[in-house]
């Protein structure tokens, strides 16, 4: 076998092998029903956080100390609790990244990523005035 046969099988063989050791970190989003059947192991959720519960945070006790409830789009809920600042405008979210784990039935949330509502949105309303405007 020619010395380039060689270099390019072995450069084959390593690509593949990286390929496989990055398909471990593929990150995939949990509900919380499968959440809740996995307990103690690392997840990532997709929630908005349910309104119709209080949002427990008080800055001046502890700043470090905030508790909700999360609800997922199938209708399923857990509390949350998060040992770090509240985001800024969480309320306003469209939808949370809650990463961390299930214990006891609460959820320990390590970090939280804000989904904002898109500017893009079509405005249905303000889209059939400019469409009229325009053809006056």
């Amino acid at each position: 076998m020619k010395k380039t046969h060689i270099i390019a099988l072995v450069l084959i063989a390593v690509a593949i092998a990286t390929l496989i050791s990055f398909m471990g970190n593929v990150t995939t989003y949990e509900t919380i029903a499968s959440a809740k059947q996995k307990p103690g192991k690392f997840v990532n959720l997709i929630a908005k956080m349910d309104k119709s519960h209080p949002l427990n945070y008080d800055p001046v006790k502890n700043p470090n100390y905030l508790t909700f409830m999360a609800l997922d789009t199938l209708g399923h809920s857990i509390q949350v609790v998060y040992h770090n600042s509240k985001p800024t405008d969480m309320e306003k979210s469209e939808r949370l990244v809650l990463k961390g784990k299930v214990e006891n039935g609460v959820f320990e949330c390590k970090e939280i990523l804000l989904k904002c509502p898109s500017k893009y949105k079509d405005d249905a309303e303000n889209n059939s005035k400019n469409v009229s405007a325009s053809v006056q």
